[in-house]
Order: C-alpha cells, then structure tokens, then sequence
C-alpha cells in the first residue's frame, strides 16, 4: 500500500473513530489523521498477529481493523490527556 493509500485510509479511519467517539479533543484533523494512520498500523499489526486479517488492502475489512485501531489509540489518548 502506497503512502498516499495509508494517509487517506488513516484519514477515514481517523473520522470514522471520531465519530463514533465523540467528544473533545485538542489537535483537530491532523491528530485525526495521525491517530487513524497510526491506529491503521497498529490495528494491522494485531489483526495479523491474531489471525484476523491485515491492513494490507483497500477493502472493508482492513478498514473495519483501521477503525478498531483508531479508536484503541483514541481511548488511550483522551486517558492521558485527561490526567494533565
């Protein structure tokens, strides 16, 4: 998958976690767009190594593993940024 591919993957997997997790955040699109890349990453690298698939395609399901990703690091980012 080229750069291009992961950024607007993260992208859509960044706003779709938002949506489902609204609420306040500091950073706006590029920490949407930093936390859905990052979470595309992350959400491959374990469904790979659990057996449910990889982010290695533009298809549902490694949107749906993208999205699952995002939302893990958006949980845990609004925990830390919760404890200033």
């Amino acid at each position: 998958m080229g750069f291009i591919s992961w950024i607007i993957l993260g992208l859509l997997a960044g706003g779709i976690a938002k949506f489902l997790m609204p609420g306040k955040d500091p950073g706006g699109c590029f920490l949407t767009i930093i936390l859905g890349v990052v979470g595309a990453s992350v959400g491959g690298w374990i469904g790979t190594q659990l057996g449910f698939g990889s982010v290695e395609q533009f298809d549902l399901r490694g949107l749906g593993i993208a999205i699952l990703g995002s939302l893990v690091l958006l949980m845990i980012y609004r925990v830390i940024a919760g404890r200033k």
